[in-house]
Formats: structure tokens, sequence, C-alpha cells
């Protein structure tokens, strides 16, 4: 209901909002672009992080898109960053709130938590006056909302016309992570791509 919602909301104040969240994640993706020894990407995601931040005021426009700074990268985090060094994903699991997960990857968020997310440094750790834990977390659910929104028809769809929705959901989840661990634009192959594919575009 909250992301039906959102998508009443007028076109410019989502795709604002959808600037945002994206700008913000880029603070996980640049230290994730280091430690996988990708540094033209790192280079390019902290200009675009600057720019957006300050000229994009706070990242509600892309400016940076304007400048030459390209705005279809790639989202990294401490999961992907394990997969590429070859730790293996372990078991499936669905966390309270956070949804789908793997072994892998919640260690990979304990590592956020834990010192290398600088925005939930900045917030819940209280390490700047200027921020408090409601940024972080409204930030998060913010992400969420705005993702579900996009998506909504694909997922609506995707639980209709499937047998088992658990389990397509599983399986399209690990296939995506897998896929972005290799920074592939192809997913392996399943009786469920289209769907995953139309959700990806969206």
């Amino acid at each position: 209901p909250i992301a039906k919602g959102y998508r009443k909301l007028p076109s410019p104040i989502r795709t604002g909002t959808g600037n945002v969240v994206s700008n913000l994640s880029n603070v996980i993706t640049i230290p994730n672009n280091i430690l996988q020894g990708d540094l033209k990407t790192a280079g390019i995601n902290t200009g675009r992080l600057a720019i957006n931040t300050t000229l994009g005021i706070m990242g509600i426009f892309d400016v940076a898109q304007q400048m030459g700074f390209v705005k279809d990268y790639k989202k990294e985090d401490y999961g992907q960053t394990l997969g590429a060094w070859g730790v293996g994903e372990g078991c499936y699991l669905v966390l309270p709130i956070l949804g789908p997960s793997t072994a892998r990857d919640t260690v990979g968020s304990l590592a956020s938590l834990l010192g290398g997310d600088p925005w939930y440094n900045v917030t819940v750790k209280n390490e700047s006056e200027y921020f408090k834990d409601s940024d972080y977390y409204t930030s998060r659910v913010t992400t969420g909302i705005d993702f579900r929104a996009k998506n909504i028809g694909s997922f609506d769809n995707l639980e209709e016309n499937s047998l088992d929705f658990y389990a397509s959901i599983r399986s399209l989840f690990l296939q995506d992570r897998r896929q972005k661990i290799l920074n592939s634009n192809k997913i392996i192959d399943t009786q469920d791509d289209s769907d995953w594919d139309e959700i990806q575009s969206n």
C-alpha cells in the first residue's frame, strides 16, 4: 500500500527521491570499487557523489550526468566484494525487514555496520553532529519503498503467475547476486529470467 501511494506522487518528486537514494548508495559502492581493484569506476563514482551532493542538492538533481559522468553504473556492496574474492554464498536466508539474503551477504551487511558504511557511521554512530539516527533509517526505508514502487507491477505479475512465489524469488535473487558479482549483463538461463529482466529494467 505504501509503494502504491508513493507511485501517486508527481513524477519530479519520485525522480528526485530516486536520485537521492541512488546518490547515497555511492558511499558503499566506492569503497567496494576500490576493494575489488576497480579504481577507474571508483573515481567516476566519487566524482558523481561529490558533484551531485553539492551542486545537485544532496543528489536531487543529477548534475554529474550533465557534466559527463555516466549514470549507468553498477552498485557494489561488501557481499559482492566477498563474492569477487571467492567466498561462497552459503545458505539462502530471509532476514526480518531486510528480506532475501545469503550467509555471505549477511556477513557483508555486518561489515557495513562495523564501520564500512560512512552514512551509518555519521548517523547511527553519531560521528557527526549534523545527522541523527532517524536520517539513516529514513533513507533505508525510502530506498525500499522507491525500489518496490518502481517494480510493483513486475512483482505482482511474478506472484500471480508463479507456481511457487517463494521459490521464484529465491531463484531470481540468487541469480541476480551472482550476475552482479561477475559484473555481467546476462542472467543464468532459467524459466523465470523474463520476470527478473522486467524487474531489473524498471
